[in-house]
């Protein structure tokens, strides 16, 4: 990276945290939730007693990477999780995170991901990579040389900004470059920007942009908006491209329902020619139509093996979970409403939910297997598969369901 990042986020450690907070709360989020993980990238049956080796590449101040090795220690297997990030004074705060917590599964490199070979070799059984590719002159010589560090069954986990979402964000930048000098620091650049913002005219595009906040949490966030000396934003076919140079496949786009037209469309017709499109040809239908993507979050692997990645219901072995929903009062809100109401962010979507819905969910504990389920409605494997399979659909698509084999270890919770 270049020399004005790097004096970037060691004036601005972003995001902004206070190690402090760790004793009252764990930030969660896609990716590198370890169940999600397992399901999209281990189809499931990853079994995390084993040895397992992350690498958190361009790590910040440390949320994906507390997260994952909160949920890796937990599970008490012989675990790495490799820190690498060019910010001292970022890495100064995750470590101090990580020793609030009483981690000990992480290792700390300092430097750029574009020497990972040299400073933290793989093999990586998974790498996070979040809001770091983006920031490079060349993103895809950056992920090619992650890719090379996978290991023989390893996948990633990436975030990129989202081109439609951040709509108004670049011609601000442009402006700003115009009247902020050059050699100015870092705070004084923060302050003629806070002055440029109070006199924006009403119709400016950024202002207009109601999915924006980042510039709202403080002058970390607003410096990593607007004042990035490098940046760049991606479309879905973009983002594919992306992901082709180094041979590799996106798994799925999190959350799958915000990347399926048909959580948009209602009029029969155009469910069914949205529908007749090729899968990424969807997605990037989706994108279009919701217009508020301002990041792409993903999991990705090498292209040959990318299609056996995620779980699918198709083992009655297999223990269903939910995150962040109780069985009972999911199922009774299933059958009362007949749909299923999410909001994501400032967006609000109202799915239906499928008939026999909510009798399914009711039996969803994170212990019964698909086949206990099953019998526990007195159904056959075929009949109950017949009928799993658009509950599995709805509730995975808006990532509050992952699969995992049975097997001790953490729960989806």
């Amino acid at each position: 990276m270049s020399a004005p990042v790097q004096a970037q986020y060691e004036a601005y450690p972003y995001p902004a945290r206070d190690p402090a907070e760790e004793a009252q709360r764990l930030i969660t989020g896609s990716p590198s939730f370890l169940p999600e993980v397992n399901h999209f990238l281990f189809a499931g049956r990853r079994d995390f007693r084993q040895p397992f080796r992350a690498l958190v590449a361009g790590g910040g101040t440390g949320d994906g990477l507390i997260q994952l090795a909160q949920y890796l220690q937990l599970t008490g297997g012989p675990h790495e999780v490799v820190y690498l990030d060019l910010s001292t004074a970022s890495r100064a705060i995750a470590e101090s995170r990580a020793k609030a917590r009483g981690l000990s599964n992480i290792r700390f490199v300092t430097g750029s991901l574009l020497d990972v070979a040299s400073l933290a070799p793989g093999p990586y059984d998974y790498i996070d990579c979040c809001g770091v590719l983006h920031h490079l002159a060349v993103p895809a010589v950056g992920l090619s040389m992650l890719a090379m560090q996978l290991g023989p069954r390893g996948g990633l986990g990436l975030m990129l900004y989202g081109t439609l979402g951040r709509a108004g964000v670049y011609p601000l930048q442009a402006a700003l470059r115009q009247v902020i000098p050059a050699d100015a620091t870092p705070e004084e650049k923060v302050v003629l920007a806070k002055k440029l913002l109070a006199e924006l005219p009403e119709g400016n595009e950024f202002r207009r942009n109601p999915f924006l906040n980042d510039h709202l949490s403080g002058d970390a966030g607003l410096y990593d908006l607007l004042l990035h000396s490098q940046d760049r934003s991606y479309l879905v076919p973009e983002i594919v491209e992306l992901l082709d140079t180094c041979d590799l496949e996106p798994v799925a786009f999190i959350e799958p329902c915000r990347y399926d037209p048909l959580s948009y469309l209602k009029d029969p017709a155009l469910r069914e020619n949205a529908a007749a499109l090729p899968m990424l040809e969807q997605a990037a239908l989706a994108e279009r139509l919701c217009g508020s993507l301002k990041t792409h979050v993903l999991y990705a692997a090498p292209r040959h093996r990318a299609a056996a990645c995620m779980a699918w219901p198709d083992d009655p072995a297999l223990i269903p979970g939910l995150r962040g929903l109780p069985p009972d009062a999911l199922a009774a809100s299933l059958a009362k409403t007949g749909q299923l109401a999410i909001t994501f962010e400032r967006d609000r979507l109202v799915l239906p939910s499928p008939e026999g819905a909510a009798a399914i969910v009711a039996l969803i504990d994170g212990r019964r297997t698909l086949g206990q389920i099953a019998e526990a409605l007195n159904l056959s494997w075929v009949a109950f598969s017949d009928a799993y399979a658009p509950v599995h659909a709805l509730l995975t698509g808006v990532n509050k369901l992952f699969l995992r084999a049975a097997v001790p270890s953490h729960s989806a919770d």
